[in-house]
């Protein structure tokens, strides 16, 4: 069975093909398109479910264990594959020297204790980078500067705002 799928029908900017395709293997871009793909299409996005709809043909299980090997990828990480996308973002939208806003935000999603970097953008936050942690309550300083100098590299050439609540 093979198949063929064009990114560019899931309103997938040209950049991020061209990006996703110098990171991943021939194989494994496919593999990624199909999961998009399907995240548009379905609507429960577990890997139980994905494996099931998944177009390759091997058995279900095989599929369920394609998957979680290639979402075990090592591209497969903010570092590799979004940050080089927020440069070029960055670099495309935003004048050197720009005054740009960061958002940090906590947010208690179904138990999981998500931590969050945003940046402002056209009354919209674009989110930069994410870490779970590994407690209940707010996040205290040291885990709000590890996630500021993660991101702070990517941010060189503008002036920061960084915006948080209580």
């Amino acid at each position: 069975m093979k198949v063929t799928l064009d990114l560019s029908e899931y309103m997938l900017p040209q950049f991020y093909q061209t990006h996703f395709q110098t990171q991943l293997s021939r194989s494994q871009f496919l593999v990624l398109e199909i999961i998009l793909n399907l995240y548009g299409s379905e609507k429960q996005v577990r890997l139980e479910r994905l494996a099931r709809v998944f177009p390759y043909p091997i058995t279900t299980e095989s599929r369920r264990r394609k998957l979680q090997r290639f979402l075990d990828l090592p591209q497969l990480t903010i570092t590799y594959l979004w940050f080089p996308l927020i440069s070029y973002w960055l670099t495309t939208y935003c004048q050197a020297g720009q005054k740009l806003f960061l958002a940090l935000d906590r947010s208690l999603w179904g138990g999981i204790n998500l931590f969050m970097v945003s940046l402002i953008w056209e009354k919209r936050a674009i989110l930069l980078s994410w870490s779970l942690l590994p407690k209940r309550g707010s996040s205290n300083v040291d885990e709000q500067s590890a996630a500021i100098s993660a991101i702070l590299p990517l941010f060189k050439d503008y002036k920061i705002i960084v915006l948080g609540d209580a």
